[in-house]
């Protein structure tokens, strides 16, 4: 059985990222099936619970205030609605609701009405996971008492390149929320974006950054930038396709048991591209229309793909 470390180097993740396409996949496969049934993969929904008019400067988002998207500021959606949209997405083989609140942070009064989307959510027997910015630790121990599974916050990208992409919150109060998050006892969901314009070695430090916590993330997304119109990153270059089945890959070698998810970007990618990323180790992905506020392939395109590949949903 593959031995979990916590003490990976840059240059032993770079080496990973260099070796030849068919060696990378087949050791990331070895041990992805190790520790997973390599035919199942975890499907998890996500909902924008309050939309666009955020204070950060994120490049790549396009629910900041300071990007001109055209994305107007909305209300936090009725307890109701969220309800009813677990619902829906539990029979269409969801076994996770994903919450997120573009906010900084979150305001009380708006953090109560959050704790009861949780406790509902949770009563539909579905995991529960919310993304709502930076957290203390009395909002940290709340969501913990209503029985919160999962907290989401991304490192987005490496440290070193984090400042070309944000400025208004630091790396360190990233890595404090997650602190938080793992004291109080809740399963830690993190990973980033890539194809923002970082280096291959930037992939490969925000890889480090991860693996190298006292706990690995239970859940690692790696999401492909989706390229919004009135955003800084609008006209980077495109990712090659391999680069990100790579930087999957490399995840699940040096994350051996985190659930590894395909998120952003999934419209850009061909089939062909995501059944290689879940040979290369993904077991996790975010299915539904909408991510936020950008497009995702309709789940009945990702079951059908599912069918094709002989993939079952983990419940």
């Amino acid at each position: 059985m593959t031995e979990l470390r916590h003490d990976w180097s840059i240059d032993e993740i770079i080496a990973l990222f260099a070796l030849p396409f068919n060696d990378l996949i087949f050791r990331a496969q070895t041990i992805h099936r190790e520790n997973f049934d390599p035919n199942a993969v975890q499907v998890s929904t996500l909902l924008s619970i309050k939309t666009g008019g955020c204070s950060e400067d994120c490049g790549y988002c396009s629910q900041s205030a300071r990007n001109k998207t055209g994305l107007e500021r909305e209300r936090l959606i009725a307890l109701e609605e969220v309800v009813e949209k677990a619902q829906a997405a539990k029979e269409k083989g969801a076994s996770r609701f994903c919450m997120g609140a573009a906010w900084r942070s979150p305001k009380e009064k708006d953090f109560v009405h959050v704790l009861d989307m949780v406790r509902e959510v949770r009563k539909l027997g579905m995991e529960t996971c919310m993304t709502l910015g930076m957290l203390d630790d009395d909002q940290v121990q709340r969501l913990k008492d209503e029985g919160l599974d999962y907290y989401n916050h991304n490192l987005d990208t490496s440290p070193e390149y984090y400042g070309d992409v944000i400025t208004t919150r630091t790396y360190q109060d990233r890595l404090d929320t997650l602190s938080r998050v793992r004291d109080a006892g809740m399963s830690v969901c993190s990973g980033g974006i890539v194809g923002m314009g970082e280096s291959s070695r930037d992939r490969a430090s925000l890889l480090q950054q991860l693996a190298n916590m006292p706990r690995h993330p239970e859940s690692v997304p790696i999401n492909m930038l989706v390229k919004v119109e009135g955003t800084p990153l609008s006209d980077v270059d495109d990712l090659d396709l391999l680069d990100f089945v790579r930087t999957i890959a490399v995840a699940r070698i040096i994350m051996p048991k985190s659930m590894v998810r395909l998120s952003a970007g999934r419209t850009e990618m061909t089939d062909e591209c995501q059944a290689l990323c879940f040979l290369a180790g993904a077991n996790s992905m975010f299915y539904g229309e909408r991510l936020l506020t950008t497009d995702n392939p309709g789940a009945d395109h990702d079951m059908e793909l599912f069918d094709r590949l002989g993939i079952h949903s983990l419940q």
